[in-house]
């Protein structure tokens, strides 16, 4: 892993999603009422870490995604106003991804999806061109792109022409519902040449079969030759070689929406690299980004004024 400035742009590919995010308080009330607080705001793991990288001055952020022609012209928008450049593809056929995000709003400020994928996973092949890495400096990809086959192609033919050309590829395996679905045993081959892994505590205890974060990432480290273990409010872990070389705090904060704290954590962790901090110095701005996001409703940072 360099651990000096890299010259170029982060190239973001993944999803971009409408979330639909109700904040209610205590228990669901089955069949009645349940009083929420209800917004409809831009998201997407890939979009929120886009976003989020693009607050750091002097980042490049590009980001691929697929969306339906419904909202192409809203995303596009709010993609611009937090200072990333769209390279959307516009489905024609199905609309934009939604996701309905239960947020309680008990101290914990837990989230529980409901999703619908829509265009985002239709992302395939055909909407790759290896000029998209033309002045990038880094490659990174959601996982929800390993969730369908024509995405899983798509991460395949990215990550070769990555490799081909030197770009350093990241990857966050994005859903520890996703991944049992897709199998575990499968996910390996899948990400074969990634540089650096960002799983949360959840996915990379699925992937080891480990019950302890720490001795999760330090297997997953003999894979992969970085990896980050992102633990919300406890902070984070980075593991080289088979073994934890660092255990980063969390920033204190009180929650009011945990969703894309990770996505934050993401973003600022991999601007910071680019930058040419050390992985322990940009986990600590990803803990710091990841503090902020939980403060306010929704997976993006503010538009740029």
């Amino acid at each position: 892993m360099p651990e000096s400035v890299r010259v170029g742009a982060l190239l973001v590919v993944g999803d971009v999603i409408t979330d639909v995010v109700a904040r209610h308080r205590g228990p669901l009330a089955p069949g009645t009422d349940t009083a929420a607080v209800i917004r409809t705001v831009p998201g997407g793991a890939g979009a929120n870490v886009a976003c989020w990288a693009a607050r750091r001055e002097g980042t490049e952020v590009r980001l691929v995604g697929r969306v339906g022609a419904d909202t192409a012209a809203w995303h596009e928008r709010e993609l611009t106003a937090c200072g990333v450049r769209p390279l959307l593809v516009v489905d024609g056929r199905v609309p934009t991804g939604t996701v309905i995000c239960l947020v309680d709003g008990d101290a914990a400020a837990e989230r529980t999806f409901l999703t619908d994928s829509g265009a985002s996973l239709r992302l395939g092949p055909g909407d790759w061109s290896d000029a998209l890495l033309d002045g990038v400096a880094w490659l990174h990809l959601s996982g929800y792109l390993l969730f369908a086959e024509a995405s899983r192609a798509f991460v395949a033919v990215a990550l070769e022409a990555a490799r081909a050309r030197g770009v350093p590829v990241s990857l966050d395996p994005a859903s520890a519902g996703f991944l049992g679905a897709l199998g575990i045993d499968r996910f390996p081959a899948l990400v074969e040449g990634v540089d650096v892994l960002l799983p949360s505590r959840d996915e990379a205890c699925l992937l080891t079969g480990a019950s302890d974060a720490a001795d999760a990432a330090a297997r997953l480290s003999r894979r992969v030759p970085l990896v980050v273990v992102k633990r919300g409010a406890e902070g984070a872990l980075i593991a080289r070689s088979g073994e934890v070389c660092a255990r980063v705090p969390a920033v204190p904060a009180t929650p009011r929406d945990t969703t894309g704290a990770g996505d934050a954590f993401t973003g600022a962790f991999l601007a910071a690299l680019l930058a040419g901090a050390e992985p322990e110095q940009a986990a600590k701005e990803g803990c710091r980004a990841g503090a902020q996001a939980v403060e306010q409703t929704g997976g993006r940072p503010p538009a740029r004024t």
